[in-house]
C-alpha cells in the first residue's frame, strides 16, 4: 500500500514537472528589457548637430541632449554607439545591436517596412551644394556632373524620383564619406556637387565659406528617431509620449535654437576674414585669453574680442570705447584696467566684466542662456536687456527664454515699444546681430579645435568597423560585399 502511494506521488510530481516545462517563458516587453539591462543603446553618427565631444571631452549635440532626457525618462543610463555610416546604423538596429537610432535621420518607404519612426523632432530642407565662383546650377537639369549623396539617406529615394524625368542625371552614393566629408570634397574640388540638409550646410559654411547653395531640392522633411517594427510597442509608445511632451514644454524649440539659432545668416566676406585671423592674429593673444577666461571658455572670450575689435589691440570707436575688448572708460576703471590699449589688460578686464554681467542675470534664466543675456548687456547695457525682457513679457513670451527675448530686441528701436520701457531707445537690432555673430565665431573656434579629434575618431571607427550580417535584404542599405561607392541607376 505504501509503495503504491509512493508510486502515485512520484507520478504526480513527474506530471507537474512536465506541465511546468510546457509553459511558455513569461513575456518581457522591449521597454522592460531595456530597464532590466539598465541602459538605452543608441546607434548614432559623429556630427556637430547630432553627437560629438566638446572642448572638455564631454559628449554634446542636440540629439544627444534629447537622448539624455529620454534615458532619464525611462530611468536608465544612456549608451551611445557611434557607427561609421547610415548603412551600419540600419543593420545594427535590425539585428538588435542597438535599441534606437538617432542620427538626423528621415523616413523613407523602404525603411518603414522594418522600422517605426518617432514624431518629428525638427525639419530640414535638402540643398544641392556647389563651390562658390564655379558654375551654379539653377535646377536639377543643370547638374552636369555626378551629384553625391550618402548611402542610406532619404536623398536616395528622393533622387530616384527625379531620375525618371532626368535620366541623364548621374548620382553617386557613398558609404565611405559622410555629409561633412562630401562638403570638404567640394571645397577641395574632388567633386562638384553634393546633396545635404540645410542645417549641415549652414554649419559648415562657417568653416568652409566657399560652399554655396545652388538650389533647394525638397523642403520640410522630418528628422526622426527610429526603433524596430515589433508587435511589442512599449518602447515606441514611450517615445511618442516623450517627444510630444518635449514639444509641448518648449524643450525641443530651445534645443534647436541653441544649436542652430545662430546659423541662419551667412556672411561670406566676414567668415573668410575671421578664418584668416585665427591663424594670423589669434595666436599672438591666445595665451591671455586662456589665462584670464576664468570659469568661461577662452574661445568665448576670444569670440567676443573678435566681434569687438577683430583682435586689434588699438581699435577705437566713435563712441569712445577702445582696445581688444572695447571697454568704456568707466567699465575699465571698475575692473582695474589702467590702459585700455594694452591687450593683456583689456582681455583680463573684458573677461572679468562679462563674468560680472553673467552673475547679474536673474536666476530665473536657464544657466545655458545666461551668457546671451549677458552679451546683450555688454553691447547695449544691462538696463536695456531688462527692457527687452519686459517687452517679451508684454507680448506674451517667456522673458527667461533667449529664444523669445532675442526676437524682441529690435523692438527697442520702435517708439511704440521703447516708450513703455524704463531705459528707452536702444540699438536692439545691433544687439541681436552682435550676439548672433559671437555665437558663430565661438562655434567656429570650437570646430577648429574639434576637427582633428573628430577625424581621428572616424578613422578609428573605419579601422575597427565590423559590418553586421544582413538578415533582411529589404533594409535600405548597401550589402556588405558591395563597393564603398555606388552609382545609382
Amino acid at each position: 500500500m505504501i509503495k503504491q502511494q509512493r508510486f502515485t506521488l512520484l507520478l504526480a510530481l513527474l506530471a507537474l514537472f512536465v506541465l511546468q516545462g510546457c509553459e511558455p517563458n513569461p513575456f518581457v516587453s522591449e521597454l522592460e528589457q531595456i530597464r532590466q539591462r539598465g541602459k538605452l543603446r543608441v546607434g548614432t553618427l559623429y556630427s556637430q548637430q547630432i553627437f560629438y565631444y566638446d572642448q572638455h571631452e564631454q559628449p554634446t549635440g542636440m540629439e544627444y541632449e534629447l537622448l539624455e532626457d529620454f534615458a532619464n525618462y525611462l530611468g536608465v543610463e544612456l549608451q551611445m554607439v557611434p557607427l561609421y555610416n547610415q548603412t551600419e546604423l540600419y543593420r545594427g538596429l535590425h539585428n538588435n545591436q542597438v535599441d534606437l537610432l538617432a542620427a538626423a535621420l528621415s523616413p523613407t518607404n523602404a525603411l518603414r517596412e522594418n522600422f517605426r519612426f518617432s514624431p518629428e523632432i525638427y525639419k530640414v530642407d535638402a540643398k544641392v551644394v556647389y563651390k562658390k565662383n564655379t558654375r551654379r546650377p539653377r535646377d536639377i537639369s543643370q547638374v552636369d556632373s555626378p551629384l553625391w549623396i550618402t548611402t542610406g539617406s532619404y536623398h536616395q529615394p528622393l533622387l530616384k524620383s527625379y531620375r525618371k524625368e532626368h535620366p541623364e542625371l548621374a548620382i553617386e552614393a557613398t558609404d565611405r564619406l559622410d555629409s561633412s566629408e562630401l562638403l570638404k570634397s567640394i571645397v577641395d574640388e574632388d567633386i562638384r556637387f553634393a546633396l545635404v540638409d540645410d542645417t549641415t550646410l549652414a554649419l559648415h559654411q562657417r568653416f568652409y565659406p566657399d560652399l554655396a547653395e545652388a538650389f533647394t531640392l525638397s523642403e520640410s522633411t522630418s528628422v526622426v528617431w527610429m526603433v524596430n517594427r515589433l508587435r511589442d510597442d512599449s518602447l515606441y509608445s514611450a517615445l511618442i509620449e516623450f517627444i510630444g511632451d518635449k514639444h509641448s514644454n518648449g524643450d525641443i524649440t530651445r534645443l534647436y535654437e541653441r544649436y542652430f539659432g545662430h546659423i541662419q545668416r551667412f556672411d561670406y566676406v566676414d567668415t573668410r576674414a575671421f578664418l584668416r585671423s585665427t591663424s594670423t592674429r589669434l595666436p599672438k593673444y591666445e595665451d591671455w585669453f586662456k589665462q584670464y577666461a576664468g570659469k568661461l571658455d577662452w574661445r568665448l572670450i576670444a569670440a567676443v574680442s573678435y566681434q569687438e575689435s577683430h583682435w586689434r589691440p588699438h581699435a577705437k570707436s566713435f563712441t569712445g570705447v577702445r582696445g581688444m575688448m572695447m571697454l568704456t572708460l568707466p567699465t575699465a576703471k571698475s575692473v582695474g584696467v589702467t590702459n585700455r590699449l594694452d591687450p593683456e589688460q583689456s582681455i583680463r578686464g573684458g573677461a572679468e566684466y562679462l563674468q560680472k554681467l553673467i552673475n547679474r542675470v536673474p536666476d530665473s534664466v536657464r544657466e545655458d542662456d545666461k551668457i546671451w543675456f549677458a552679451l546683450v548687456s555688454y553691447n547695449i547695457g544691462f538696463g536695456h536687456m531688462l527692457d527687452a525682457r519686459r517687452i517679451t513679457r508684454m507680448r506674451g513670451g517667456d522673458p527667461d527664454a533667449w529664444v523669445d527675448v532675442k526676437e524682441n530686441l529690435p523692438l527697442l528701436m520702435r517708439k511704440k515699444w521703447y516708450q513703455q520701457t524704463r531705459y528707452g531707445y536702444a540699438r536692439g537690432q545691433e544687439a541681436y546681430n552682435y550676439v548672433n555673430n559671437i555665437r558663430q565665431y565661438y562655434q567656429s573656434l570650437l570646430w577648429l579645435d574639434a576637427q582633428k579629434k573628430e577625424s581621428q575618431r572616424r578613422q578609428e571607427l573605419m579601422k575597427n568597423r565590423a559590418p553586421y550580417p544582413v538578415n533582411n535584404p529589404s533594409i535600405e542599405a548597401s550589402e556588405p560585399n558591395k563597393t564603398e561607392v555606388d552609382t545609382i541607376n
